[in-house]
């Protein structure tokens, strides 16, 4: 089961804070797009709560097989919004909860069963940058950017840092975090950050052509694998290979490793026995 934690709030609050977040669907694929271009769509306490009330209705949508992040206007996503966290310096209460709640909506981007792809163009800084790292794949413009700024402000980019880390080494990291000098997608390419780069024009369609690549594939095994990848990845080499091992168990001892061994030695297509429907 996928491990979720609901934001607070009634109905209608948290209905209004979606409404940051649009949801659109298309044969399996769902596009969640930031909506608030007109400041680089900055994750505000508000724009935390809706994209993770989309994250966690995903999570219990078995017609949703590959999420794809999104954003308007000129950026990905600048990080956290700078206006609030100046409005409650003083408030150590409200600034514990906003990060307690932008570190959850982190770590869900990799609970969910579905893979998330970040769709990146302009730029991407701060917890911008995080969220682009927490995804499972990242598709970036050839004209975006990347930084962990926050020293250039007097508050150093930790939380940012968590998932960047992970991506591209500590020394990379530490580049980024001490300096806060942006890189540009080729460099971010190289060091691990993004998958992919694309001019401008062509980022939808590397996108789709990522997300229908992992649709070829069996719904359950992606989501045991993606589950296994992230429950060895932290862990001792003896713990991760006990982990990775019940995976492979799990694939085994499912329908879809039987047609799939079977269509491989008789060389054909395997047709998922899982994810057909009507026949």
């Amino acid at each position: 089961m996928v491990e979720t934690v609901r934001t607070p709030g009634t109905a209608s609050e948290v209905e209004r804070k979606r409404a940051l977040v649009r949801r659109e669907s298309a044969d399996g694929i769902v596009r969640l797009t930031l909506t608030r271009g007109d400041r680089y769509n900055p994750l505000s306490r508000d724009m935390i709560t809706g994209l993770q009330a989309e994250l966690d209705a995903l999570a219990e949508d078995v017609t949703a097989r590959v999420v794809v992040l999104a954003a308007e206007g000129r950026g990905f996503c600048a990080g956290h919004d700078m206006a609030e966290m100046r409005a409650h310096t003083d408030d150590p209460v409200w600034q514990n909860t906003l990060f307690a709640e932008c570190n959850n909506l982190m770590t869900t981007l990799t609970r969910i069963p579905q893979p998330v792809i970040a769709r990146v163009h302009g730029i991407a800084t701060a917890a911008g940058c995080q969220l682009v790292s927490m995804c499972d794949l990242a598709v970036a413009a050839d004209t975006a950017r990347f930084a962990l700024p926050g020293v250039n402000i007097g508050v150093f980019c930790s939380t940012p840092a968590v998932g960047v880390v992970r991506s591209v080494g500590r020394k990379r990291a530490m580049e980024m975090l001490l300096t806060g000098t942006p890189i540009d997608a080729a460099t971010a390419l190289d060091w691990g950050l993004v998958n992919r780069v694309v001019p401008d024009e062509h980022l939808d369609t590397e996108v789709d052509e990522l997300a229908r690549a992992i649709l070829a594939h069996s719904a359950p095994v992606i989501a045991n694998g993606k589950r296994a990848f992230y429950a060895q990845i932290d862990q001792p080499l003896d713990t991760a290979y006990a982990v990775a091992a019940d995976a492979m168990v799990r694939d085994l001892s499912a329908v879809d490793a039987a047609e799939g061994i079977d269509a491989f030695l008789e060389k054909r297509t395997a047709r998922w026995p899982s994810t057909r429907s009507g026949d």
